[in-house]
């Protein structure tokens, strides 16, 4: 039995780092050398980093990728990689090169364009439209395919198994959402199984804006078995010997059967030596194969531990969506060059899960935390944001908003003449709170991490520029209210005493805005209103169909036109870390100047 050994490469890339991507293309390339390697895979738009977005635009940008095209391919040896860069000729190609023995041996062209979600790729790219060509590696004839090209049954592994492939390679920036892996998993072995084709795929880790890429690369054999998987959200090169068995046997006895089609032309770039033995290269334990596996299975549910409707999720994806909320995060301020973070602690369940995902990203000697306290804040809130505080080890500063607001509501007297307080004087503390971290952000460099969650935006239950929607970078901004409670309470279990009290988990959420002020007495508990979020907002049911599914009818209504009224503070609100399948931003764009209901 044949068989061909992959280095499957899942990197954390750069947009724009055209020199440091190329470093790290060649460091692990030079790891797959090392462990002697047939091919090397590498993900998507390897070179300039994925998404490049309006980069694409700029011909200095373009040619600069193709230069280090060259710089990578100059470098290879009999091990081939597959890289993904941007390809310029007659139009721009999101493009896969094939490199070995110091040159480029062939490029393929993306032939299927995502334009939905968070994808624009029309906006960029032209579809391939080249013949297909499969590549001899290793003895294997292979096939190229990048990203979407897989995802749909229309794309092009259908004629490359029908024109003699035996292995597919598919280049990926897949961005993750919760359970991401899991439906990927079931595609891709279809995928394999239907063309009776060995399929490796290879996906990019790391954030990038709003997205996060989870990584978690998989190799499947002809039957759609999945042979071995690396992790989500680290770094990882995952080697993998794959068994080539002679396939049109299976399609011989497949119902899905053979396809008549002639062979397509084969690119010779390496082979088996002449004496069948291979290069000498360290031996694989059936536990390095299969990398990653372990440790994916899902957690149990979630305790039920919280306030009065608060609602616990307990599908089990807490750990993973954490994950990516530490990725997202960590790399958001490495990449934008800051080293340190500021938050403003309140007491509450959102400040304490951002203060936690923080600590976990970046090391608490980098996380700042700040109270704010003004003559509403309880004393009980103090002391949560200080016992969190010292169970997490970072620094905790209170800079009371008291003086400046009541400074503030005597100016506007004259203004305000005999008006009653309302919600004016409310926004006032938010704001207070706002221009104080922006402070610390101008003196100290430190960059504001915002506690707003994706129940409070959705409905506007923010205030525009305030301490929930103001900021460098909104950590929770795609994590619904319910959500935040299951985090709060994965985190804590993770081992030893959890760093977040036990009393933030308990108490009635409350912005402590005024008297007694508890969220529910604007809002309907969160586990009535998230529901009808996830489905207004990520289904895209209308209130009809939400009203016919038994929703309560005065509520749905109620919650559709606060979403639908708040889209103009969202605009300005900054960018958090995507982990829905529909986030507020790329993928949701809704005008603001609408009168649509409904």
């Amino acid at each position: 039995m044949r068989q061909i050994r992959i280095a499957c490469c899942q990197l954390n890339v750069v947009v724009g780092d055209l020199d440091g991507n190329v470093a790290k293309v060649l460091d692990a390339y030079g790891r797959a050398e090392a462990v002697g390697a047939d091919l090397a895979v590498f993900g998507e738009l390897t070179l300039t980093g994925y998404p490049p977005e309006d980069l694409l635009l700029k011909p200095q940008f373009v040619r600069a990728n193709q230069e280090a095209l060259s710089k990578v391919a100059a470098q290879t040896g009999r091990c081939a990689a597959v890289v993904g860069f941007a390809d310029a000729g007659q139009d721009l190609y999101n493009a896969a090169a094939v490199c070995a023995e110091g040159a480029v041996a062939g490029v393929y062209h993306k032939r299927l364009l995502p334009n939905y979600g968070v994808f624009d790729e029309f906006r960029y790219f032209t579809p391939g439209s080249e013949a297909l060509h499969l590549y001899e590696i290793g003895g294997a004839r292979v096939a190229l395919t990048v990203c979407e090209d897989i995802w749909s049954p229309a794309g092009p592994l259908a004629a490359q198994a029908a024109g003699g492939a035996e292995l597919v390679v598919n280049l990926n920036g897949s961005p993750y959402y919760a359970g991401r892996r899991v439906e990927r998993e079931r595609m891709l072995a279809t995928r394999a199984a239907d063309a009776s084709c060995a399929l490796v795929y290879v996906n990019q880790v790391g954030g990038q804006d709003e997205l996060v890429f989870d990584g978690g690369s998989m190799v499947f054999d002809e039957t759609g078995r999945l042979v071995a998987a690396a992790p989500q959200f680290v770094e990882d090169v995952l080697v993998v010997d794959l068994e080539l068995r002679d396939v049109f046997r299976k399609r011989l006895l497949d119902p899905r059967g053979r396809v008549s089609a002639a062979a397509l032309p084969l690119v010779a770039v390496s082979g088996p030596p002449a004496d069948g033995a291979r290069p000498a290269r360290p031996a694989l334990t059936p536990g390095g194969l299969r990398r990653g596996l372990e440790g994916q299975a899902p957690a149990g549910p979630s305790t039920a531990v919280g306030p009065a409707g608060a609602g616990q999720p307990d599908d089990g994806l807490a750990p993973e969506i954490y994950a990516a909320l530490v990725l997202g995060t960590g790399d958001y301020v490495r990449k934008n060059g800051f080293t340190d973070v500021v938050i403003g602690l309140s007491g509450g369940i959102d400040s304490s899960l951002v203060a936690c995902v923080a600590v976990d990203a970046l090391g608490p000697e980098h996380v700042h935390g700040v109270a704010l306290p003004s003559r509403y804040t309880t004393d009980l809130s103090n002391d949560d944001a200080a016992e969190l505080a010292a169970n997490l080890g970072i620094e905790l500063r209170s800079v009371p908003i008291e003086p400046a607001f009541a400074a503030t509501v005597e100016m506007l007297a004259p203004s305000f003449a005999d008006r009653a307080a309302d919600v004016t004087e409310e926004n006032l503390q938010g704001r207070l709170r706002m221009a104080v971290l922006m402070a610390l952000n101008n003196k100290f460099g430190w960059l504001v991490l915002i506690c707003g969650n994706k129940s409070e935006l959705a409905v506007g239950y923010t205030t525009i520029y305030g301490v929930d929607m103001a900021g460098g970078f909104a950590v929770i901004k795609d994590v619904f209210k319910t959500r935040v409670y299951d985090l709060a309470r994965f985190r804590n279990g993770r081992g030893g005493p959890g760093p977040i009290p036990d009393s933030v988990l308990v108490k009635p959420p409350s912005a402590e805005l005024r008297p007694g002020q508890r969220d529910d007495q604007s809002l309907p508990p969160y586990d009535v209103l998230d529901p009808i979020l996830a489905a207004y907002v990520e289904g895209d049911l209308t209130t009809d169909e939400l009203i016919e599914a038994g929703m309560d009818a005065t509520t749905v209504e109620r919650i559709a036109r606060l979403v639908d009224v708040a889209e103009w503070k969202r605009r300005q609100s900054p960018p958090g870390v995507r982990v829905t399948p529909k986030a507020f931003g790329k993928d949701r764009r809704l005008p603001i100047t609408n009168r649509w209901r409904g």
